[in-house]
């Protein structure tokens, strides 16, 4: 017989020393590639008019946004739903192609052709100005337009 016995070895336990790196690795990933709402709106929330035939956008980091609709502060840009807002201030229809250049020079030269210009109007918006809107986005030849809408039931 021998004095010494041998130990029965398990299994060794799990090296946690390299979770915090991972932990930390990824909490950065995810503050570096998210990205916050850029514009705080102006006007009140649009409600959009409902529509049948829908298609969603798909270059949305392309996408140049127009608001039209009532202003919140009212003392200030006053009553109606005619108001448009470019970026984070209330403008008239004249900014519209200085607002379109601005976006083209934030992006590359091929990327221009899929650039789109989406107007959120609410209902009750005034036609003529989305007409205005649009006479001053073929000045400066976007003529690539998106309407935004809600899903509408068949009629």
């Amino acid at each position: 017989m021998s004095k010494f016995k041998k130990k029965k070895k398990g299994l060794p336990a799990v090296n946690t020393a390299a979770l915090p790196d991972i932990v930390f690795m990824l909490l950065f990933f995810f503050m570096v590639t998210t990205t916050m709402r850029e514009t705080s709106l102006q006007i009140e929330a649009p409600s959009l008019p409902s529509a049948t035939e829908i298609k969603k956008l798909e270059h949305k980091s392309l996408v140049s946004t127009i608001y039209v609709g009532k202003a919140k502060d009212t003392e200030k840009f006053g009553t109606g739903y005619n108001r448009i807002q470019l970026n984070d201030k209330i403008a008239t229809p004249e900014d519209v192609p200085t607002f379109i250049l601005r976006a083209r020079e934030e992006v590359s030269e091929a990327e221009i052709p899929f650039m789109t210009t989406s107007i959120k109007a609410d209902k009750q918006a005034s036609v003529g100005t989305i007409t205005d809107i649009r006479l001053k986005l073929r000045d400066v030849n976007a003529l690539k337009l998106s309407y935004s809408t809600q899903t509408g039931a068949d009629n």
